[in-house]
């Protein structure tokens, strides 16, 4: 309906701008004032992960995700090293390499020291 609609009023619009005098043209031309144009805010808004994201700097060796934060839980899994991880908070936790706060990933699926991951923007405590 939109594309029989754009065919009728094109083909209008083009001969009405045709006729018009050249002269006329360039007179509205002179008396129109600019305006500032203001951009327009889009109407979707880009959608964000909700949880931060990190990545895993390791050095090629696995990343060991625990059962809680500290290296006295147990280890229940491991991450790649230079991979994206998502942590949903952090938290204080047992010392490594000097840093105590642990990075707890979505659905309470374990723990990983902040050590070693490099995260873009805040992480909310837990």
């Amino acid at each position: 309906m939109i594309r029989r609609a754009l065919k009728s009023v094109l083909p209008a619009a083009a001969a009405v701008l045709a006729l018009l005098p050249a002269t006329a043209g360039a007179a509205a031309a002179s008396t129109v004032t600019a305006h500032p144009v203001t951009a327009v805010a889009a109407q979707h808004p880009v959608r964000t992960h909700p949880y931060p994201t990190g990545l895993v700097a390791t050095r090629g060796i696995r990343l060991n995700v625990r059962s809680g934060p500290g290296t006295g839980y147990r280890v229940i899994g491991s991450r790649h090293t230079d991979r994206l991880i998502t942590v949903s908070c952090r938290t204080y936790g047992s010392r490594v390499h000097g840093n105590h706060v642990w990075y707890r990933l979505p659905q309470h699926r374990g723990y990983v020291s902040a050590h070693y991951v490099t995260t873009g923007r805040y992480v909310p405590w837990c």
